[in-house]
């Protein structure tokens, strides 16, 4: 059957004039009564019934069949939304549409779609099976995935309003044709509405027949006119071609031969996923922009993923003073302002989506390269459900669209190093800096028995001196601690332990500027105990430096120096992490200190200095990534400086100065540091040798919950032991064990490990085990596929 465009369905014979319902939906079952009042009408026409399949935000991973009622059949199109009966009772929920069939797959009694919530599709047939793959990858619902493509704007249709026109109806016309005669305003109305077949508004009648609103009011209480009621867009126009076109920036040989390699895949109109290995100021952005300048001479647009949209203001500057159409995705935006940029992109006028992990799903009509930046950050991974990672979602895409990917780093992931030396990935490699500047000599300080920390101090002798002459060279200066707050730890000297969250097993951190101590793990906050909530005997004492007490000692040492903090506590006002860089590339600022989000994407010629307070801070985690993440934040912090013909040097804090990690990235050596992680991640059957998936088992009593995560280990080592025939990949189980982070918001957590060959094998045991490792209320179970986030 053949569903004409919903567009042109809002009026017509087939009782659609009721626009828009209470709720926002805009056609409703209940609404056409008198058409459903004759069910024996219904029932004859049986044979040419229409069956929606329906997924809904549920973590069910089932579609569901409803019957689409006559009046509803032209609205109801894969990618549409609908409301639908679900559960007991009389209460309804919203689904997508993810297809269409002439006859339902059961014998079952169906129920009826009862309301269409959007006028046009939200998602296209591409985005359908790309979130269908996601839902399959990433073992959760189709339904969940959906909801979270489409951002919650665009759902709410933010910055919309209804807007009703009118058309002569078929009663007028008559009335007209024969000569009737009407009051003097009506009569205007009516003969400016039949002038023409287009549904005209209320200002524009009002103004024609000189009148107000009352006339149409009249008119169409008789029905001589038919009103029209849609929702359309109201705000304001963000101009997209106003911007000043930049000159391009002329390449070095190793920029031309990466472009080179590129543009020969966007020629091909195949997909690669090509690595683009530069070091830090070796120009890879330029290599990004010149490279989406030739996808767009062929009519097509580019998505750019950046790790933290809101903390790379120079990079957006940098595409719109290139292209004058950017469209920028990030969760800073109000609800409206998405709305308006997701309809600007799938309307085709936007060139360049630039955003954070979600812009994957920008409905870009005819996508032609995809680039992401940093490939290595890891919030390109979802922590919640959907759990997937950005990544692999854009390599996915790219592959579906025939196109190519760009994945560009100064430390790339080892997932993605395997790649492209085993797995037909390209390497592109950029190991020199533009101009031929020089790499920043890193000097790796051991402060185990340096005199200001054993005072206490944060800044040791060698950097406190480092600093000191920066400033009086007129150069600036950054200093990089990943520990938010005051001080990260409040210890009771009775019970040699540290404070912890009521409601987790982690330390507080005491926040001077609020005056409060926090979690950061829920984000408890309360004032600071005057006794030890455990033995009620000693005062807590403050131990360690975060970035809040770095700031206190930087200004006391340095009291001429005008100094900035960027953490997420201290830039939480819109706009204030592009104010704090835009004064500091002015040199407004002598000394920037803060958190990772000072460690990526910067360029600033004036730094001559950069300092990192404690190199060991996240080397000795529980985790198998804990040495790559040291390398990436060490080597990316200082690239920070000698970018200028000023030069630069870095200063490493730790108390661990003859670890590899912290040797290799003071060297700047990513081949051996590569070449020796993976040796050992081959050993240990560990990523990228084999694929990895957490299961995490939750509950609010302990025994309970462990109880419950054995069986589960138990049902999952059982089935992959019968699975093991011995052609079958081998799937290990680890665990069940205390999450390192054992309680989080008052529940326990317990949690085991799978590893397998591939990616497919785990999808495949876990799919076998699915329905027996169900946990009884209130427990609850979660998995999590290419984990990141082990705590």
């Amino acid at each position: 059957m053949r569903r004409r465009p919903l567009h042109g369905l809002v009026a017509g014979g087939i009782g659609l004039n009721n626009g828009a319902m209470s709720d926002g939906s805009l056609f409703s079952n209940e609404s056409q009564g008198a058409l459903f009042e004759q069910p024996e009408a219904w029932e004859a026409a049986a044979d040419d019934r229409l069956v929606a399949q329906v997924v809904v935000n549920r973590p069910v991973d089932r579609v569901f069949e409803y019957y689409v009622p006559q009046p509803l059949r032209p609205l109801v199109q894969p990618g549409t939304r609908v409301k639908v009966p679900f559960g007991r009772g009389n209460s309804t929920t919203r689904g997508h549409v993810v297809r269409v069939v002439d006859a339902p797959s059961t014998r079952h009694r169906l129920k009826e779609i009862a309301e269409v919530v959007d006028r046009e599709p939200l998602i296209d047939a591409a985005m359908l099976e790309l979130t269908r793959w996601i839902a399959d990858r990433y073992l959760c619902s189709w339904g969940q995935v959906l909801d979270t493509v489409v951002p919650a704007g665009v759902r709410k249709q933010a910055g919309t309003r209804e807007i009703v026109r009118y058309t002569l109806s078929e009663l007028g016309r008559t009335q007209l044709a024969a000569g009737e005669r009407f009051p003097k305003k009506q009569a205007a109305v009516l003969a400016e509405l039949a002038r023409t077949d287009e549904p005209l508004d209320v200002p524009h009648l009002t103004t024609a027949a000189d009148c107000g609103t009352a006339p149409i009011k009249s008119l169409a209480e008789k029905d001589l006119i038919t009103p029209i009621r849609r929702r359309e867009l109201v705000f304001d126009e963000e101009p997209l071609d106003d911007a000043k076109i930049e000159p391009d920036l002329p390449l070095s040989d190793d920029q031309d031969r990466a472009l080179s390699r590129i543009v020969e895949a966007l020629e091909t109109g195949e997909h690669r996923t090509l690595l683009l290995h530069g070091v830090t100021g070796s120009g890879k952005t330029e290599v990004y922009m010149r490279a989406i300048r030739e996808a767009v001479s062929y009519g097509r647009q580019a998505i750019v993923l950046v790790p933290e949209i809101a903390l790379t203001p120079q990079t957006i500057r940098r595409f719109r003073g290139r292209f004058g159409r950017v469209a920028v995705l990030h969760s800073h935006l109000t609800d409206s302002e998405r709305h308006r940029q997701w309809q600007q992109i799938a309307s085709g006028q936007v060139e360049v989506v630039v955003g954070a992990r979600s812009a994957i799903f920008a409905p870009v009509p005819q996508l032609g390269l995809v680039v992401i930046d940093e490939e290595h950050e890891t919030t390109f991974k979802q922590s919640s459900t959907p759990r997937y990672h950005a990544r692999e979602v854009a390599r996915e895409r790219a592959r579906r669209a025939k196109v190519p990917l760009v994945l560009g780093s100064a430390t790339p992931t080892l997932e993605s190093v395997k790649r492209a030396r085993d797995d037909g990935d390209q390497y592109l490699s950029m190991p020199r800096r533009v101009s031929n500047r020089p790499l920043p000599p890193v000097s790796i300080v051991d402060v185990r028995d340096d005199p200001h920390l054993r005072k206490g101090h944060a800044v040791g002798r060698a950097l406190a001196n480092a600093i000191k002459a920066t400033l009086a060279d007129g150069g600036q200066v950054i200093l990089f601690l990943n520990l938010r707050g005051y001080s990260p730890v409040l210890w009771c000297p009775q019970c040699s332990s540290g404070v912890e969250c009521p409601h987790c097993s982690t330390t507080l951190t005491w926040h001077k500027d609020r005056e409060q101590v926090l979690c950061h793990s829920c984000d408890y906050e309360g004032p600071m105990p005057e006794r030890c909530p455990g033995c009620q005997d000693a005062v807590p004492k403050l131990i360690g430096t975060g970035t809040q007490r770095l700031e206190k000692e930087v200004a006391h040492k340095f009291p001429g120096a005008r100094i900035a903090r960027m953490d997420s506590d201290a830039m939480r006002q819109a706009g204030s992490h592009d104010r704090t860089l835009s004064a500091f590339g002015r040199g407004e600022l002598d000394i920037l200190l803060g958190t990772q989000m000072i460690a990526k994407g910067l360029d600033f010629p004036n730094v001559t200095l950069v300092g990192v307070i404690d190199a060991d801070t996240m080397l000795h985690q529980p985790d198998l990534r804990a040495a790559e993440r040291t390398f990436h934040l060490i080597s990316q912090v200082a690239g920070r400086t000698g970018r200028s013909d000023r030069g630069g040097r870095v200063l490493v804090q730790t108390m661990n100065p003859d670890e590899p990690v912290v040797q290799l990235a003071a060297a700047h050596d990513f081949k051996r540091f590569a070449q020796l992680e993976l040796g050992s991640r081959r050993s240990g059957h560990a990523p990228p040798f084999a694929a990895l998936a957490r299961i995490v088992v939750r509950g609010p009593d302990e025994a309970a919950t462990l109880a419950e995560a054995r069986r589960v280990g138990e049902a999952i080592s059982k089935a992959a032991s019968e699975t093991d025939d011995g052609d079958s990949p081998e799937v290990r189980v680890l665990g069940p064990a205390p999450a390192p982070l054992l309680r989080l918001r008052d529940f326990f957590r317990f949690h085991l490990q799978l590893t397998a060959p591939t990616v497919d094998d785990l999808l495949a045991l876990w799919r076998k085990v699915e329905a027996d490792v169900q946990p009884p209320d209130p427990i609850e179970l979660t998995i999590d596929v290419d984990p990141l986030d082990m705590r």
